[in-house]
């Protein structure tokens, strides 16, 4: 007989939850297309900044799927390589994010007294800026690049998370198994991240799933305002400036692209209510 570890364990039952919820499946199908148009970004073999001005604005067809931009340019390729920015900003935004705010949530819950007021009126100002207007203003000090782009993001996005695992650690530290290993000599560090923390990511998995599609959101917001990803790289967003400039002669330089940003946020959204829901079936009707 094979014995599953807590980890397995807690994962099956989240698949269970899952398979049964249709608009989940849904959107972790849309999350799981994203993904291989990422890798197949890789196996195209052309060049997404090629220029070939005698085939621009070509539309749809056999030949060119998505068509042509102004510089002919395949539309199709771009969108496989604005797959790969989109996902390399979301991720590594989310986990910068996610990473702040574990760490002062769980400071703040787990000591409590003027270290949480601390934290929590840090918190408070955060909250009290615009975030979209605040990533603007430090963009606008910055060289747009994807990196700098994909940092601030991340350091602008940490407070949900703080506040998540704060309230999970202020009901967690006064719990049997804290208390017992506790007594049995355990240091502050090994309750915290080894007794608390991992009881306390259930809804930090579901809002790093939404952040995600926030941050895929906000990348493309800001590369059609032309302070995000700089052409020739291509992004969903930057894609967007040409089809605003072309949308009566090429409407498919912003239909496709605006759908792949809405298809894929609205992906993410449902794969993280789904998760939220198999983490806590209370929420259930």
């Amino acid at each position: 007989m094979v014995l599953r570890s807590k980890r397995t364990f807690f994962l099956d039952v989240i698949w269970q939850q899952l398979r049964h919820n249709r608009m989940a499946l849904v959107g972790a199908g849309i999350v799981l297309l994203m993904f291989l148009m990422a890798v197949a970004a890789s196996f195209t073999g052309v060049d997404p900044a090629a220029i070939n001005i005698g085939q621009s604005l070509l539309p749809p067809s056999i030949t060119h799927p998505f068509g042509t931009d102004d510089l002919g340019r395949e539309v199709l390729v771009r969108m496989l390589y604005g797959a790969r920015i989109s996902l390399l900003v979301g991720f590594v935004a989310v986990g910068i994010s996610t990473l702040i705010g574990i760490i002062l949530g769980a400071l703040a819950g787990y000591y409590g007294g003027w270290i949480d007021a601390l934290v929590m009126r840090f918190v408070d100002i955060m909250l009290c800026f615009p975030t979209f207007f605040l990533i603007l203003a430090v963009i606008a000090f910055l060289d747009p690049s994807i990196w700098n782009i994909m940092i601030v993001i991340g350091l602008t996005s940490w407070m949900g998370v703080a506040r998540l695992i704060r309230a999970e650690f202020l009901s967690l530290r006064q719990r049997d198994f804290v208390l017992a290993a506790q007594a049995l000599g355990a240091t502050d560090l090994r309750l915290i991240f080894r007794h608390i923390l991992p009881n306390a990511m259930s809804p930090v998995l579901v809002s790093a799933t939404l952040g995600v599609a926030g941050a895929i959101l906000t990348e493309s917001a800001l590369s059609f305002l032309g302070i995000g990803v700089q052409p020739p790289t291509p992004s969903w967003g930057n894609m967007l400036i040409i089809g605003k400039q072309t949308l009566g002669s090429a409407w498919w330089l912003s239909v496709i692209p605006g759908l792949a940003i809405l298809i894929t946020v609205l992906g993410y959204n449902l794969l993280g209510e789904g998760i939220r829901d198999a983490l806590d079936p209370r929420l259930k009707e």
